[in-house]
């Protein structure tokens, strides 16, 4: 296999070119950059509305030897967002459109020798109507992103001219587990002037590296032609089958040898035996077993890189994945980088894969045009992965039209039928390319899909559903599913997004929807896996999203990014990553003790309620090193009203063969002025503590006032809880502003005397953000900016006026976090009152936070 390595290096060689690019958004000002790289990783994220969207400009120069001028040189990019142009000494050589497939040219006419060759890119990620994606819920990140290759082949090679694939695809005829039979189909170029007899070996070996099985067939090649075969290795016998609980790969090498015997060309390629099928009545099968596939959707980007992340990185990602216990991937929403597809291999994922046609079709040959190259080069570049199960082609087509008020009737009934055709294009397209795959459409909830029958097209229908989260109940998933099931018996379905959005630095006692606490989104991906697992017809499910991702429109408690994975954008685990675990993974031993807050506080008792997770049946719980009881595990977790002291608790969670260890932070209050603690926050307006990293406090869930503690007087107005999901500017404290009491006068804190700084928290809810967010799935409007001047008040502390004539839609133009900070004096035990005194319009505050000066 040496021997092998280093003759094949002899002639056919590839290189990462990589390193020392320029960059320039106008062609005057150069930087120097490495591959990967975008220009949206910081503007993205910034408060500005919208992000760089246009031209960025690559320049690199390349060495040529004379001594390879007789070689075939390709460039090869692995995803360019979203429409690259390439020169070679500036004469153009290419176009390719699309931001997530594999391109490459033959350059090998455009080369000077013995000199600098200068090689240029433009890439443009401005808006296109005829580029998919033109709207989605995700960041369009401009660059050049994946590896850039330079590739040098002598005259008789493998083909990289079938949609830059690489030039063979492997195909099953028969598999079961008494034999299976490999057929590879090859793609030969030769681009000498006469035709060449050449040799091409297959050498099968397991996976301690023994050969199985080997053949060797003698070709012609005819010349300047690209000749196809197709090649039968001997059937094996017995194969050991690959599943994600045995996840066994067979190599494959393809050598291409001239007519001395000396190696031109080689691949090699994982071979899995596996065979799968879906059932509309029973679900997924692999290997003619019931699967029930549960798993992730993922995106690419992560906090810091945007989608130019590091491959030691992303290949963290389906560590963590499998970790997990997923059997199942879903990429979305489009391919990813291949070297995942291996790992997937490797480990023992299921994969489903698709282009980015997502939300909406243009009606124009171009779209059409580009939407089927897409699904060419998803298919030649992704075939040969044993993981790759289903190929999929479109995600929530209808949901632009769902929420479109400026359509006309008849326009939207031309986009239901021009869709349709486009669908029904890319499905038989997959069908024909990809056999012995399964494919796949992801819809969103809406009986769209079912009047236009576009759901009645692929082999597997997913639905992406948000019950309790977008509307409706965590149990109605169940009672959706069962009605789409009597009414479609011969549909095989399976849910292929679903989750609330979650920030780690949000807790609550009660979680609701909405609320974005660890908690909630706890008991909504309980209640669906449950729900999943009662119904056999259900194939599976796959949680959106595996972590937090780059989405620029939105406003929620941390802006421009979709809060709603498992883990967090920087890829540390939430804690129902860990539940996961105890329901998936059987093997091996876990529990672990979930750590929603580090500082706790408990307001008139000493209780607070633990959540553990374990795979295993019971554990024994201690507190402060005193056994507190047995716990028993339901479906992954136990909760236990456990009894804290003032200061650092100790938790530990033992089984017999695993054990956890927390320490928690209690501040015990009877009354405020028995609190020693230096400050004290409160988050008005809503149910959810949360953790401030940047005051060191917990902002404190709200209450109706209570003697010696703190809340809202409710017969001072209607004091009405209010929720802003919107960007808060010039402020990453968004579950502070974003929240807020209506019309309330009086809020009262018993703190005792002394002498404090007391900061208010504003925001003015009815001016209007330009983004445009239809994913809420919502038919709920913005309020409009007209008529928003009429928000007038006074505010007073302990019956002393600070601020009068508060108008904030006349001091800022967008939703600004604002804060009004005082001192004040406590005297005679009265604590303090906060006093909000309407003079037009009704009032809002959204926080406090009260700080002891010494």
């Amino acid at each position: 296999m040496l021997c092998v390595a280093y003759s094949y290096l002899g002639f056919s060689q590839t290189k990462t070119i990589n390193s020392g690019w320029q960059f320039s958004e106008d062609k005057t000002n150069w930087q120097t950059v490495n591959i990967p790289h975008t220009w949206n990783q910081d503007d993205a994220f910034d408060d500005d509305l919208g992000y760089r969207r246009g031209l960025g400009y690559y320049q690199k120069h390349i060495f040529f030897s004379s001594e390879t001028s007789a070689n075939n040189h390709y460039l090869k990019f692995n995803a360019v967002n979203q429409d690259a142009t390439v020169y070679v000494n500036g004469k153009e050589i290419g176009n390719h459109k699309g931001g997530y497939t594999a391109f490459n040219f033959n350059i090998s006419e455009y080369i000077n020798y013995d000199t600098y060759n200068v090689i240029e890119v433009t890439v443009d990620n401005s808006h296109n109507e005829d580029i998919p994606p033109l709207d989605a819920d995700f960041t369009f990140y401009g660059g050049i992103y994946r590896d850039v290759e330079l590739i040098s082949l002598p005259k008789q090679h493998f083909s990289l001219e079938d949609f830059a694939s690489e030039g063979f695809y492997v195909n099953y005829p028969h598999v079961s587990k008494e034999k299976a039979s490999i057929e590879i189909t090859t793609l030969l170029k030769n681009t000498a002037l006469n035709k060449v007899k050449t040799a091409l070996e297959l050498v099968l070996t397991d996976a301690d590296g023994n050969v199985v099985k080997t053949h060797i067939e003698t070709l012609q090649l005819k010349p300047q032609s690209i000749d196809e075969f197709k090649l039968l290795l001997p059937e094996i016998k017995h194969p050991k089958l690959w599943s994600p609980d045995d996840p066994y790969l067979y190599k494959l090498q393809l050598i291409l040898k001239d007519k001395t015997g000396a190696i031109v060309d080689a691949k090699t390629t994982n071979i899995g035996f596996r065979w799968v099928s879906v059932d509309a009545k029973k679900g997924f099968y692999l290997n003619g077993e019931p699967i029930k596939l549960i798993g992730v959707n993922r995106h690419q980007d992560y906090e810091g890189y945007g989608n130019a992340v590091p491959m030691a990185l992303q290949k963290k990602d389906i560590e963590l994945i499998k970790d997990m216990g997923s059997n199942v991937i879903r990429f979305a929403h489009y391919p990813h980088a291949r070297e995942l597809y291996k790992m997937c291999d490797e480990l023992g994922i299921l994969v489903w894969t698709e282009i980015p046609v997502v939300n909406k079709v243009t009606n124009s040959e171009a779209f059409f045009e580009t939407s089927i190259k897409m699904q060419k080069e998803h298919l030649k570049q992704y075939y040969n992965y044993p993981s790759v199960v289903m190929f999929g082609y479109m995600n929530e087509i209808f949901l632009r039209l769902a929420f479109d008020k400026k359509e006309s009737d008849a326009e939207k009934e031309e986009r239901k039928k021009y869709t349709y055709q486009l669908a029904k294009q890319l499905e038989d397209l997959t069908r024909k390319e990809a056999p012995n795959h399964i494919t796949v459409m992801a819809l969103h909830f809406n009986e769209l899909y079912n009047e236009t029958k576009i759901a009645d097209l692929s082999m597997l229908v997913g639905w992406n559903l948000y019950f309790g989260w977008y509307h409706d109940t965590i149990e109605d998933l169940g009672v959706f599913l069962d009605n789409q099931h009597q009414r479609y018996p011969d549909r095989a379905i399976m849910i292929s997004e679903y989750g609330p959005g979650a920030d780690v630095r949000v807790s609550a006692t009660q979680p609701s929807r909405y609320d974005y606490s660890q908690q909630y989104q706890l008991l909504l991906h309980s209640g669906y896996y449950n729900q999943v697992e009662a119904r056999d017809y259900v194939t599976g499910m796959t949680a959106w999203n595996f972590a937090d991702f780059g989405s620029e429109f939105r406003g929620e408690t941390i802006p421009h990014v979709n809060q709603k994975g498992l883990v967090q954008y920087n890829r540390e685990p939430k804690e129902v990553y860990y539940w996961y675990q105890s329901v998936l993974k059987e093997k091996e031993p876990h529990i672990h003790i979930a750590n929603y807050e580090d500082t706790i506080t408990l307001l008139n008792s000493n209780q607070y309620d633990v959540t553990l997770f374990s795979n295993q049946k019971k554990a024994k719980l201690y507190v402060n090193d005193i056994y507190l009881q047995n716990v028993a595990f339901k479906d992954g977790m136990a909760i236990v009203a456990v009894p804290f002291v003032n200061g650092i608790n100790t938790l530990k969670a033992e089984t017999e063969m695993h054990s956890d260890v927390l320490q928690i932070k209690a501040n015990v209050i009877k009354t405020l002025k028995e609190n020693p603690n230096q400050k004290l926050a409160i988050n008005i307006g809503t149910h959810i503590n949360y953790s401030d990293d940047v005051n060191g406090v917990t902002f404190l869930q709200d209450r109706v006032y209570t003697k010696g503690l703190y809340g809202y007087v409710p017969s001072s107005g209607k004091c009405e809880k209010k929720l802003v999901p919107f960007n808060i500017s010039n402020s990453n404290q968004e579950a502070i502003f974003q929240t807020m009491l209506v019309d309330c006068q009086t809020y009262k804190v018993d703190i005792p005397n002394g002498s404090y700084k007391v900061t208010l928290y504003f925001v003015e809810p009815d001016l209007k953000n330009k983004a445009n967010i239809v994913f809420n799935l919502s038919n709920s409007d913005e309020t409009s900016n007209t008529n928003i001047s009429h928000r007038v008040f006074d505010i007073s502390l302990n019956d002393k006026t600070v601020v009068s004539q508060f108008n904030m839609a006349k001091a800022y133009s967008a939703k600004y976090g604002i804060t009004q900070t005082f001192e004040v004096d406590i005297n005679n035990n009265v604590g303090l009152t906060i006093g909000l005194n309407a003079i037009k319009g009704d009032t809002v505050i959204s926080g406090i936070l009260i700080e002891k000066i010494d």
